[in-house]
């Protein structure tokens, strides 16, 4: 049977074939790439990728545009469950992490490992960037191959906030001071899990335990320090807690009209790409507070029933290319950190990331935090339902 006709996942994974066996099998197939379109810079530079790896690679990069990573963990489930195996999918790669990535990989649904294998892996860094090969403190071991960092960061007016709080604790004396003015998105949003969980990490005894698998012990206690922060913040917040914005779109389109002090994003650079377009104003500022915020990776993976196994390989390095790393990392472009070490790319490669600071961006970058284990996300989500929920 030649490269080209090899019928399943678990083929790949056995014969291990050389990279030029891959690009050549690659050639003419469709990669169905699953991921979040919940944004037009993003729907773009995808678009922009799909336009280099036809020309570059003979593949057709379809975007399949999803509301949530969860919808693609869902349906890889109920193929497998109907009998749609290796080489018989709907999915060739997949924009994942977090939570999804841990059901995923404990579920074995996922090809590989593929990730070390790609030649532009060892570009990437692991050292300076642990997140790369921990997934929500879940170890990827090769089975997603990283695209890009995310750290909460947040964003405000300096006009109207030329103080901005640099830790939880100051959210909340600034939400005291200015009632109505502070909102987050209502969890299970990913950002709305995401502000509850940079309040679990600054008011926890003890940090270290959240990277572990959660013991309900340790949660208890943990959690209870939590509520007790958010028992104290919601009163102060927008509609005094009793609502929440759906997502980050709502919350940024508030801020924007001025009905809202700040507003956070994960993208650092997220301002930045505003201010470039025209829609918010120079004066705003990004930043991260002091003792460091929530960062993570963001990833692709292959499922285990992939049917182009070889062109989503090639797809998942094209993304690690210095070429895609620094078109991404760009603010007029996307403006998503790379995961490559730049500074030890060749000249010409690192010249590609030489930009000077633009107005939004975040001066003074803080400590990237680890995620807590995916096992706390359910924990934190299903408890803020039944405490705020109703």
């Amino acid at each position: 049977m030649s490269l080209a006709s090899a019928p399943c996942a678990a083929a790949w994974a056995a014969t291990q074939p050389t990279w030029q066996a891959v690009l050549e099998a690659a050639r003419g197939q469709t990669v169905y790439f699953n991921a979040w379109a919940g944004s037009e810079v993003i729907n773009r530079y995808i678009q922009w990728a799909a336009a280099q790896l036809a020309q570059a690679h003979g593949i057709k990069l379809v975007h399949v545009k999803i509301s949530d990573a969860a919808e693609v963990v869902q349906r890889l489930r109920t193929e497998r469950a109907v009998g749609r195996g290796p080489g018989q999918g709907s999915v060739d790669l997949v924009w994942i992490n977090g939570e999804n990535f841990a059901a995923l990989k404990s579920e074995g649904l996922l090809f590989g490992p593929f990730a070390n294998r790609l030649p532009n892996w060892s570009l990437v860094d692991v050292v300076g960037k642990p997140s790369v090969k921990l997934d929500f403190a879940v170890p990827t071991e090769g089975y997603e191959s990283p695209w890009g960092m995310a750290q909460l960061t947040f964003f405000a007016d300096s006009r109207r906030l030329p103080k901005p709080p640099q830790s939880m604790a100051d959210l909340l004396a600034l939400a005291r001071a200015n009632p109505g003015r502070i909102t987050y998105p209502r969890p299970p949003n990913f950002h709305g899990t995401t502000f509850v969980k940079q309040a679990l990490l600054e008011t926890t005894a003890n940090p270290a335990a959240l990277l572990q698998p959660m013991a309900p012990a340790q949660a208890e206690a943990a959690l209870a320090r939590l509520w007790q922060y958010l028992d104290a913040l919601h009163p102060h917040l927008w509609r005094q807690g009793r609502q929440f914005v759906q997502n980050q779109g709502a919350m940024r389109q508030m801020f924007t009209d001025g009905e809202l002090l700040l507003a956070f994003t994960f993208n650092p650079n997220d301002a930045a790409n505003d201010i470039a377009a025209a829609r918010m104003p120079p004066t705003v500022q990004s930043w991260q507070f002091a003792r460091g915020t929530l960062g993570n990776t963001h990833f692709v993976a292959i499922p285990f029933n992939a049917p182009h196994v070889a062109a989503a390989q090639v797809v998942a390095n094209f993304l690690l290319s210095p070429q895609a790393q620094a078109h991404k990392a760009n603010p007029a472009v996307w403006g998503d950190p790379t995961v490559l070490d730049v500074a030890r790319l060749p000249p010409a490669a690192r010249q590609r990331f030489v930009a000077s600071l633009l107005p939004g961006q975040v001066q003074q970058p803080a400590p990237a935090l680890l995620e807590p284990h995916a096992s706390w996300v359910q924990a934190l989500e299903q408890g803020w339902a039944a405490r705020y929920g109703s």
